[in-house]
């Protein structure tokens, strides 16, 4: 028998097996394997490995999706993770390539994916606050949101998380050193039922402009010659 003389129910339970790049090269094939490729079943879940991965063809975003992992474990994320203002040319350089990479899918995410239920973000250094307050705005069902290792993010997303994280049952901001714990107590104030984790967060040094870190070092100095 050949694949294309399976019905719908079972081609559909076949590409659910392979990962995106292997259905997307199915799919080329012919038209039939085309439409179940489309079909929305196909895409309730969606984990990627790096940014690069956000901008290929080889999954659909859509209201279907309820699951999304963004998790960047390579070395290059260490760089992502400097400091802005302690960047040289060359680690500017290669930000500069993909800083936006990852909000611009986040955006498209809020704008088509409403009835996304968990997000996980690790290593991602470049996205903002602005963008999970969006995201918490556009996506009401979100129960669990995850972040690990996102630099930029920041107290802003613990206030947004108390207007707007009605649904939200899940909270982890682990090693994001700009959360403050007075950021984590007001969580926990204004959203008791929120099982909330940050691991390090709040012990971790925040980014420092020099100007604030020149004046630092002025005052220690000072400290120690009295």
């Amino acid at each position: 028998m050949h694949i294309t003389q399976l019905n719908r129910e079972c081609l559909l339970h076949l590409f659910s097996f392979l990962d995106k790049n292997s259905r997307r090269s199915l799919a080329k094939t012919c038209h039939k394997l085309l439409e179940v490729f489309q079909d929305p079943i196909l895409w309730s879940l969606l984990n990627f490995h790096s940014p690069a991965e956000l901008k290929k063809d080889n999954f659909l975003l859509g209201p279907a999706l309820k699951y999304l992992s963004i998790c960047w474990y390579s070395e290059r994320v260490k760089v992502c993770n400097i400091e802005d203002w302690m960047k040289n040319n060359f680690q500017k350089d290669f930000c500069n390539r993909h800083e936006n990479t990852v909000n611009d899918f986040l955006l498209e995410v809020c704008n088509r994916c409403p009835n996304l239920l968990s997000l996980t973000l690790s290593g991602c250094g470049h996205v903002t606050d602005d963008c999970i307050l969006l995201l918490l705005k556009n996506c009401p069902n979100l129960k669990t949101l995850k972040l690990e290792n996102c630099v930029r993010i920041t107290d802003q997303t613990l206030e947004a998380v108390t207007l707007c994280g009605g649904s939200l049952q899940t909270l982890h901001v682990d090693f994001c050193r700009n959360i403050t714990q007075s950021g984590l107590e007001r969580v926990r104030e204004k959203c008791p039922s929120i099982m909330l984790r940050a691991e390090r967060s709040a012990n971790m040094i925040p980014d420092s402009k020099p100007e604030k870190k020149l004046m630092l070092e002025k005052a220690s100095r000072k400290l120690v010659q009295l």
